[in-house]
Order: structure tokens, then C-alpha cells, then sequence
């Protein structure tokens, strides 16, 4: 500004012995100035410091007047005086650009934030795993295949030996220190937000003090640069605010930093012969070709970059860079899971809440390595709390949670790449049926090409690649970014309608959706998560959601198929022999029925059944949850043995094993353990017979839940409570129930 020039030209002056004050102003009215006018000598002859200071402000304005004074010291070899003034100017404005970067970069907007609605980045951010060597084949596949706990184990392993986002520009172990460094990701896993963190963390002086500018290039904005420019227009665009002193900035090439970040999303070929590129800060040319140089470094090239790109991409980028080392951010441990909720909610009950549900949910907690499916969850959960009921009435099913998912990713699509998008995903959808049934994760090059997949922009979205080393060559791979998300996909596969591709494709898989549920029936655990997205995603919901987002169209037309395979899994062939009346002996059921939600076809499928038979089970809050849905709409429910299973309701590390339920529960109240399974048999209206919870491990806290089913299930004959610790309280509530005039109750064990 202004009056910032104004003080430091002051300052340089009154440093000005009288014999050099008067050869500066004598220069000033009769010296060259480079093409500027002259002040005339009769307003200088006389003039103090202040005086020339403001008649330079009058006639250069701030920033030239800089220049005209530089340019003076070095004309009366006052060179020393020259050299203090750029360096003030200098840090000056460094100071400046880094309070600009920390207003700019200090808050960020969620993806549904309405107008106002921001979050401070350090409030939100939590720190990712990244680590800096590769991994085999195998690594890759158990990465992938992992799910609950063995995937918790793998992150906690990488995360040992997790490198620091800080240390990424620090000497190797040979001492020698990188200039190119390439940041892997996948999609939504924190690239740009790790890239934002940088640059608000350079601006407060916490990294990368090697730097004396840092710069910010977004991928995404460098596409819609169509106009020719230099290095030195990027570098003024990246500064909120006046003109940037361009010559100062690029005397230091070493100390400048520039963080390209999402370059997948370039729409530009890097492919350009030597002669092509440029060399010349200043020379204007088209983006594409200025970026190209600056990768070559044919531009700048003592320069350091930040690169983050999704893997998908590595191969055009290999083409126009030499990666001097390489990191990759795998998401979120399990600890920094944690963490995350506890920053998302206000209040650490709700947080510790949600985390619980979610940690019982396996599929969902493997998938929270996320940081965008992280989000998702709890803002959906925070939304939920908000409303009477709360989390345990209905918390969003696994597959809604993966549908956002999509939709977040599609998302960030041109409008141009979107219109190609149904063709692809129909397409993914057959790769990853065909990958389903070979037990396949990893994907030649070959396979993807065969399907038509190559070379599309949109897919580094929803493939990851992996080069590894084979024999004296490097070979490239695919994969879903986890084995949850192409299961996904492949139940999505007998859903959509095939628009004339297939006779395109490889021979795949055949869309019969009775032989997929046959060899289910038969493995009982690879094809699960498949199955119960099927019923997923024949909720009408999540249907017509789909077909707005993927512009493909999704058919109910396996609705019967699934409702005959779920009645016949359940029957023994002697109870069919036996003719005897059917009962659940799975909870999968349930967990397909939850997926549903739909209270029609869930009293529909449990119409042939007149009860549950499940044994020694340790039930998490989401298992609890998923057997309370069934149980509110099975009109017909007789009996409910549960004999030998555990109601878990405290956080897993708290204990090891199964422990009988604490009496407080810091997260709801003081609801008991088995405070869903009563809740649902209160409002279900079935005609309950026998309630068989023998050896549950429950307590006295159990015992007014167990009251209240008493006294609002006038059917209910048998209750088998025998090898549990009810205590003297807990027999004395139950016996409150007994008295209850509705209460029925005829055996009591």
C-alpha cells in the first residue's frame, strides 16, 4: 500500500548521510529513470526527507516510487542502501502475503454449507496417515479386503511409521533433499484440504520456514485460465491483493514453492517436445505450456513443487516430471476417526455416541478412513440427533451412506464429463461384478482397457492405480479404492438397465441374480456386503436418488427373486420336512431388512416366520439397532430367544472380551444395554410368547426395561432370564412389572 512504501522509503532516506540525501535528489531531477519522468529540480532543491518522500508518492505512486529509489541508491553506488531497501520491501510484503494467506486459507465451507456457514480449518483438520515407501501386491490386497478390526490393525501399522506433512521437503537419510515431491491420494481421502493446511501453516510460520513463498495452484481454476500467461501472472494471481514485487520474488528461485494441487484434473496434454516449452518468467504463453515447463523444469528451475494428484494419474504424470520422492495419504486411522468426531460435534456425548454406532457398523468404520466419508456420516448423524428420536430411531443405512459417497465425488465433475458418466459407471459396474466373482481386487491394465475405461478423465474418481514391480519392469494396476466400494458397484450391476453395452464388454458375469444368491448361500461370507446392497438399493429412496446423480436407470425388477431367497435361506430341511413354523436364525436377515427400510416389504418377508432363534452372539449397538428394526415390524413374532448372546453398549477398548453392561451409560443416559430390543417389542403390537434371555450377562441395569415389556405385552407367557447377575434392585423392578394388571406372565426362569 501506500502508506507502507511511504515508510519504508522515509526510512531508507533518513539513513542518508547530507552529501548522499543531495546526490539522490540531484539523480532524481537529472538522472535516467528508465523511461520515468523526472521530478523537476526547483520542487527538490530545497526538500527534506518527508518532502521528497511525498512528491516520489505523487509522481510514481508506491510501489514504482520503490523502484525509482532502488534504482537511484544503485546509480550513486549507494549499492548497501539499495540492497537494505529491497530487503525491507521484501519482507514486507512477505509479511503481507502471509497475513493474506492466513485470512484466505484460516476457514473452509463444508460441501453443504448454506450462506455464512463456515469452520476454522485447524478446528476441523485431524491428521492423516501418509507414508513414504510402496507396498507389494499382497500389501495392496489386504489393504483393500480388510475390513473392522483387521483394518484398524493395518492403519495402526502404517501410521507407526507415518511420515509428518512438515517433513516432506527434509533431507533423506543420504542427506540429500528433494525438490519435486508428489502427494498420492485417492478421491476424498485429503489432498486438498492437506494442501490448504499447508499453506495456513507456512503463513503462521509452523513449516516449511525454508520457503519465503509459498504458492497455491488449484488444478481445477488452471483449466479455465484460457488466455495465454506467465509464470509471473500465476504468481500474481495466487496473491490476494496489490501487485506483487515480481523481480524480488524470482531473484530466489530456491526459496520459492509452488503447491499444484488435484493435477488428474488437468485437462491438458503434458506430452510437448523440448522446443515447445518456455523459459522466461515473463514470457506469456498458453497454461498448459507454462505448467509443462515448470514440471520439466525448464521454467524456475531451482524452484521446489508439491504435487497431489489421485493415483490414477500417475502415469501422465510420470511422462512430464521426474518425482524425486514420493508419499501417499491413506486417510484416517482409527484414533484420528475418533478425533475427527469429537472436532465435528460440539458436544463430546453426541460425539462419543455417534462414534459407537458407527464403530459397530464394520463396513461403514472401515470406510471412515475417508476423510469425505467421514464428513458424510457425521453430518448425517449430527442432522439425526437433531431430531426426536434420535441416532437409535434411524440412523442412515450403509448404503444411503455410500450413495452420498458417490455423489460427493461426482460432484466435483464438469458439467461436460458428466453427460459421458452413465456409460462409465454402467461399464465400472461390470468390472466390478466380474472382480466379485473371480475374488479379484487387483485389476491388470488390460482388463480396464477391455471395458472401455482407459483414458477417461472421470475415472481417477473411482479407480485407484498401483504400479509394482514386476520382473525388471513396472506394471500398472487398478483397484476400487476398498473391496466395501466395489461390492457397491457390483450389486449395482444387477440393478441397472443394460443400454446395449454389454455385447461391447468382455464376457462377464451373467446378471441372473438367483446364481449370485446361490453361490452366497453356499460360500455364506464373500458375496454378504454384495447381497446387502441388493437391498439396499431397491429402496425406492435410494433409487430415485441414483438415478438423478448417475443418469442411469436402476430396475426393482429382482424384488420378488430377493424376497423368495431371504424366506428359503431360513429353512431347514427339517422344518420343512417337519412342516414346523419357521424362525430367523440369522441376523444377516436383519441386516439385509435394515438396508431395505421399507416397513411394506419387511412385514412381507418376515410373514412366513413366527420367530427369532439367535445364539451366542456379541451384540454391538449397530447389530442392536438392525435387530430392533426387524423386530418392530414382525407382526407375527412369537418367540425371541437370544439365549448365550451379549449386549455390548461400552466402547470396545474399554474392555477386552465381553464384560457384563456398566449401570451408566455416559452416551445415552441411563438406558439399559438391551434398551433398543425392549423399546421395539414395546411398539412392535406383535403377540410375544417367550422372551428367552438366558446367560446375556445382563444386570440390574436391564431389569426396568425388562419391567416395561412386561407390563406392555399382555401375550407374553415365558420369560428365561436364568445365569444373569440381576441383583436384589433388578429382581425388585421385574417384580413391579409382574404386578403390573397387564401382565400375564405365567413362567418366569
Amino acid at each position: 500500500s501506500q502508506g507502507t512504501a511511504g515508510l519504508l522509503l522515509l526510512r531508507a532516506l533518513e539513513d542518508l548521510s547530507e552529501l548522499d540525501f543531495k546526490k539522490f535528489r540531484d539523480a532524481l531531477a537529472h538522472g535516467d529513470l528508465q523511461g520515468r519522468t523526472c521530478i523537476p529540480w526547483g520542487r527538490l532543491e530545497k526538500a527534506d526527507w518527508t518532502d521528497t518522500k511525498n512528491l516520489m508518492l505523487d509522481f510514481y505512486g508506491g510501489e514504482d516510487a520503490l523502484d525509482v529509489a532502488i534504482a537511484v541508491f544503485e546509480r550513486i553506488q549507494l549499492r548497501n542502501a539499495a540492497a537494505l531497501l529491497r530487503e525491507s520491501r521484501e519482507k514486507d510484503y512477505q509479511r503481507n502475503y502471509k497475513k493474506a494467506i492466513r485470512q484466505a486459507y484460516s476457514r473452509i465451507k463444508d460441501q453443504n454449507a448454506r450462506m455464512g456457514d463456515d469452520v476454522s480449518l485447524n478446528t476441523r483438520y485431524s491428521k492423516l496417515v501418509i507414508i513414504n515407501k510402496h507396498r507389494d501386491e499382497e500389501q495392496r490386497e489386504h489393504e483393500i479386503m480388510a475390513m473392522g478390526r483387521r483394518h484398524a490393525e493395518i492403519m495402526k501399522e502404517q501410521a507407526s511409521s507415518s511420515i509428518a506433512v512438515s517433513d516432506l521437503f527434509k533431507p533423506g537419510p543420504d542427506g540429500w533433499t528433494p525438490k519435486v515431491v508428489v502427494l498420492l491420494g485417492a478421491a476424498g481421502v485429503g489432498k486438498t484440504m492437506t494442501a490448504r493446511k499447508i499453506m495456513l501453516d507456512w503463513a503462521s510460520n509452523k513449516m516449511f520456514v525454508e520457503f519465503d513463498y509459498v504458492f497455491y495452484i488449484h488444478c481445477r481454476e488452471g483449466n479455465l485460465l484460457t488466455s495465454p500467461a506467465s509464470v509471473a501472472n500465476l504468481i500474481t494471481q495466487c496473491y490476494p491483493g496489490s501487485s506483487p514485487p515480481l523481480d524480488e520474488i524470482l531473484r530466489q528461485q530456491e526459496r520459492l514453492l509452488f503447491v499444484i494441487d488435484g493435477f488428474d484434473e488437468f485437462r491438458f496434454s503434458f506430452d510437448l517436445p523440448k522446443s515447445e516449452l518456455c523459459f522466461q518468467p515473463q514470457e506469456e504463453r498458453p497454461v498448459e505450456i507454462i505448467l509443462s515447463s515448470l514440471f520439466r523444469r525448464m521454467l524456475l528451475p531451482e524452484c521446489s513443487l508439491l504435487i497431489t494428484t489421485r493415483p490414477a494419474a500417475l502415469q501422465k504424470l510420470g511422462k512430464c516430471l521426474e518425482c524425486e520422492r514420493y508419499a501417499e495419504i491413506l486417510g484416517f486411522s482409527e484414533a484420528e476417526r475418533k478425533e475427527y468426531f469429537h472436532k465435528f460435534f460440539d458436544n463430546a456425548e453426541q460425539a462419543a455416541a455417534a462414534f459407537q454406532f458407527v464403530r459397530g457398523n464394520e463396513t461403514l468404520f472401515t470406510m471412515c478412513l475417508v476423510p469425505i466419508v467421514c464428513w458424510i456420516v457425521c453430518t448425517v448423524m449430527k442432522q439425526q440427533l437433531g431430531r426426536t428420536g434420535g441416532l437409535a430411531q434411524s440412523l442412515k443405512t450403509t448404503t444411503r451412506i455410500y450413495i452420498l459417497y458417490l455423489s460427493a465425488l461426482l460432484r466435483s465433475l464438469s458439467s461436460q464429463l458428466k453427460q459421458g458418466m452413465p456409460r462409465v459407471l454402467r461399464k465400472l459396474c461390470c468390472l466390478a461384478a466380474d472382480g466379485i466373482w473371480k475374488q479379484k481386487v487387483l485389476f491388470e491394465e488390460k482388463e480396464v482397457q477391455g471395458y472401455a475405461l482407459d483414458q477417461l478423465e472421470a475415472l481417477p474418481l473411482l479407480l485407484n492405480e498401483h504400479l509394482f514391480q514386476k520382473d525388471i519392469s513396472c506394471v500398472s494396476t487398478y483397484s476400487f479404492i476398498h473391496l466395501s466400494f466395489q461390492e457397491f458397484f457390483a450389486a449395482l450391476f444387477y440393478l441397472l438397465e443394460d443400454e446395449g453395452e454389454a455385447q461391447d464388454l468382455p464376457a462377464g458375469p451373467s446378471r441372473d441374480v438367483k446364481e449370485l444368491l446361490e453361490s452366497y448361500g453356499n460360500s455364506r461370507n464373500y458375496f454378504m456386503l454384495t447381497v446387502r446392497f441388493l437391498f439396499g438399493l431397491l429402496n425406492e429412496e435410494h433409487r430415485r436418488e441414483l438415478e438423478e446423480e448417475m443418469g442411469c436407470k436402476i430396475t426393482p425388477r429382482i424384488t420378488q427373486e430377493l424376497l423368495a431367497w431371504l424366506q428359503n435361506s431360513q429353512k431347514t430341511a427339517l422344518a420343512l420336512l417337519m412342516q414346523e413354523t419357521a424362525v430367523i436364525r440369522e441376523l444377516e436377515v436383519c441386516h439385509c431388512l435394515y438396508e431395505l427400510q421399507d416397513k411394506r416389504f419387511v412385514a412381507a418377508a418376515l410373514d412366513p416366520f413366527t420367530g427369532v432363534y439367535l445364539r451366542g452372539l456379541n451384540l454391538n449397538r449397530f447389530d442392536q439397532l438392525v435387530l430392533s428394526f426387524s423386530i418392530k415390524h414382525f407382526p407375527k413374532l412369537e418367540s425371541l430367544d437370544l439365549g448365550h448372546c451379549s449386549f455390548l453398549w461400552d466402547d470396545p477398548e474399554d474392555s477386552v472380551g465381553p464384560q457384563p453392561a456398566k449401570q451408566a451409560y455416559r452416551c445415552e443416559g441411563k438406558q439399559s444395554p438391551i434398551h433398543l430390543l425392549c423399546q421395539a417389542l414395546e411398539k412392535s403390537g406383535c403377540k410375544l410368547k417367550m422372551l428367552r434371555l438366558w446367560q446375556c450377562r445382563l444386570t440390574e441395569a436391564s431389569c426396568g426395561a425388562l419391567a416395561a415389556v412386561l407390563a406392555a405385552s399382555p401375550s407374553l407367557m415365558e420369560l428365561h432370564l436364568g445365569a444373569n447377575e440381576l441383583g436384589d434392585g433388578g429382581v425388585r423392578q421385574l417384580c413391579e412389572g409382574l404386578q403390573d394388571p397387564a401382565c400375564r406372565l405365567q413362567m418366569l426362569r
